[in-house]
């Protein structure tokens, strides 16, 4: 266990709705599974059995990790969030100085991070380098394919 969590009002609603989800009618789901492949015979040689098990204690596994962010969670409060820096919880529209095409990122906690939908988390590479500049700044991001150059176009929070 370590500090706390900063969260946004979404992730924290997401990450409950999953942890429900999981704790629910994913248990069920799986402790069905379980019974089926139980009543297929002998355990020793019964892959569906040991699929739905492993499956289970993966399920077990994300409830007890979700169970620990949930617990730790603090929600930010955009209103006593400097608006004109990058920080937590800051929708970002950003110029990539290399192809001059604009991105858009929201910077979150690792526990809401999803690079798919473009949140990133204050604690990546991307995050960091971004984390307490301004509109206007340039940033430079150490990246396996070298460095990359972004310049900070809007900075907006809700």
């Amino acid at each position: 266990m370590q500090g706390d969590v900063f969260l946004t009002r979404e992730g924290h609603e997401k990450l409950q709705r999953e942890y429900e989800e999981l704790k629910g009618k994913r248990r069920q789901e799986l402790s069905r599974a379980i019974e089926t492949a139980r009543e297929l015979g002998d355990l020793k040689e019964n892959a569906e059995y040991h699929a739905a098990k492993e499956a289970q204690s993966y399920n077990e596994k994300r409830i007890r990790e979700l169970e620990d962010i949930i617990s730790r969670a603090r929600m930010i409060d955009n209103e006593n969030i400097q608006a004109d820096k990058a920080l937590l919880g800051a929708r970002l529209i950003v110029r990539n100085l290399d192809d001059e095409e604009n991105e858009e990122f929201l910077l979150v906690s690792e526990a809401e991070s999803d690079y798919t939908l473009n949140k990133i988390s204050v604690t990546s590479p991307l995050g960091q380098a971004f984390i307490g500049h301004r509109e206007g700044e340039e940033v430079e991001v150490k990246a396996p394919a070298g460095i990359m150059k972004y310049r900070i176009e809007k900075i907006s929070r809700g």
